[in-house]
């Protein structure tokens, strides 16, 4: 039996290794299906890992909202958080409150919306939970935009936490929400434009695209037409949505995010992409160094293995998702090294052109990783599923014996990214013991995700673990960078 100093240290790399298994689920898993799991056995995973955290960690679960988790998840966090308040001090709720009011500033607004619904329903409704809505709201930039947009969210929200409309400008955003006829017009531009779009066909022009899909058919407008007067006002995905339609406008590949731009691009048939190659090429390098920031150049030497095999197909939902991260890290690690070579699973054929990379073929990862220290590369990053077939387990084996014979010295850092969270091993599915692995979704947080797969190394502990953490609730909470990320995913939607 271990007891003393010995056992709390074990205690404490078994909590390290729950809570890396958690944020590693945080990231990747969005409760849909997968290329090999339904969405049933999505959920039902992801449920026990929240409940299992919560309850063991709630500290350290509430803390995972500074990390870069996907916004399916963050939303879950903060309603359970919201729903078992009583199971929290005074100092522990506080602390929550500021982490809940930074999270909510960066998620979408249908997604708040719809946690606020999950509140109602659930019939949390004390004055905490209440305080944490009408801050979210205050700092909305335009509720008349909202009322329009989000109707029956806002609608929802403002029932929940008895919230008063009734007097000044308030007002007329009660009345449109509540009593729709009482009012000849509106002094808010956009509520009377709603209030118009009934009768009125200009009144289109003036509303979210959106909400004048709504209106267009009624009005007999054609959808070239619609496209056309809605321009303007349309977002980076709006247009995105609606590209090839005749009459869009054509989408800002200046601006996208890079997996977004990553998935346009697989998007796109293989004839087109090799017509716009310049084009989507640059456009990609881009998107990587913006995202590489000061850290471009300082990797050293950088090789990589991106897996392009047929299970990078994703799902249904997911289509092409974790071909796109791969597509990603490849032009961020381009950005992020001194000097760089991809290794496609696929063979040399993607390495010549990874434009035109496809999905196909099994996964030799075990060569391929062989290809890639050959390279003797100061850094070896491999983005994966994990499922090594041809032939089962030699990845592993190669990983073991170059970590334990041929580095023990560790001359070369090996890390393992996975897009792909695996229901039945409630995490991403590892390579080999002795090489660290991080979900990761959106191939733009690679080098953050870099530095939490250390942790996962069986090396530090959760003191460590908790002062990253800290770091980062730090950074979340301070709100500059928070802010700016809030003001780019809101001019996106």
């Amino acid at each position: 039996m271990t007891t003393g100093a010995a056992g709390t240290g074990i205690a404490e790399l078994i909590a390290a290794e729950d809570i890396l298994l958690f944020v590693n689920a945080a990231i990747t898993a969005t409760g849909q299906r997968e290329f090999r799991s339904g969405a049933a056995e999505q959920r039902l995973s992801l449920a026990f890992l929240h409940e299992y955290a919560r309850v063991n960690y709630r500290p350290l679960y509430a803390a995972v909202l500074a990390l870069d988790i996907n916004d399916h998840n963050a939303a879950l966090i903060i309603e359970r958080l919201l729903c078992t308040a009583d199971e929290a001090g005074p100092e522990q709720k506080r602390r929550e409150g500021e982490l809940i009011a930074a999270r909510l500033a960066l998620l979408p607004p249908p997604r708040v919306y719809r946690l606020f619904r999950a509140l109602r329903a659930a019939g949390v409704n004390n004055r905490r939970s209440r305080a944490i809505q009408r801050e979210w709201l205050a700092a909305r930039p335009d509720l008349g935009h909202d009322a329009v947009k989000y109707r029956a969210g806002l609608k929802s929200a403002v029932r929940h936490i008895h919230l008063p409309l009734t007097a000044g400008d308030s007002a007329e955003l009660g009345d449109f929400l509540f009593r729709p006829g009482r009012r000849a017009r509106y002094g808010h531009p956009l509520l009377d434009a709603h209030r118009r779009a009934r009768h009125e066909r200009a009144a289109l022009k003036e509303l979210p695209f959106t909400v004048a899909e709504g209106f267009a058919a009624g009005h007999g407008v054609s959808r070239r037409e619609l496209l056309e007067r809605a321009a303007p006002r349309m977002t980076r995905l709006e247009r995105l949505r609606t590209r090839g339609e005749g009459g869009a406008p054509g989408a800002d590949l200046g601006v996208m995010p890079l997996t977004r731009l990553a998935l346009y691009v697989l998007s796109l048939p293989f004839g087109e992409r090799a017509e716009r190659r310049a084009e989507l090429t640059g456009a990609l390098r881009r998107a990587a160094r913006r995202a590489a920031g000061p850290h471009a150049g300082t990797w050293g030497r950088v090789s990589a293995v991106l897996d392009d095999s047929y299970s990078s197909s994703g799902s249904g939902v997911k289509r092409r998702r974790p071909l796109a991260v791969a597509l990603g890290a490849h032009y961020l690690l381009e950005a992020l090294a001194g000097g760089y070579r991809g290794h496609w699973v696929s063979g040399e054929r993607a390495a010549a052109d990874p434009l035109l990379v496809r999905p196909r073929g099994a996964s030799p990862l075990g060569t391929r990783i062989l290809d890639a220290l050959e390279d003797s590369p100061e850094r070896l990053v491999i983005v994966s599923d994990g499922w090594d077939n041809a032939p089962p387990g030699l990845a592993g084996e190669v990983l073991r014996i170059w970590r334990t014979r041929l580095d023990p010295e560790r001359r070369t850092s090996v890390v393992h990214l996975n897009p792909v969270h695996d229901a039945e091993g409630l995490d991403v599915r590892r390579l080999a013991p002795s090489v660290p692995t991080a979900g990761i979704r959106d191939a733009e947080d690679l080098a953050a995700l870099v530095e939490i797969a250390q942790f996962a190394e069986g090396r530090t502990g959760l003191a460590e673990l908790q002062s990253y953490l800290d770091r980062r609730v730090a950074r979340l909470i301070g709100g500059g960078a928070r802010r700016k990320r809030a003001q780019e995913k809101e001019s996106e939607r």
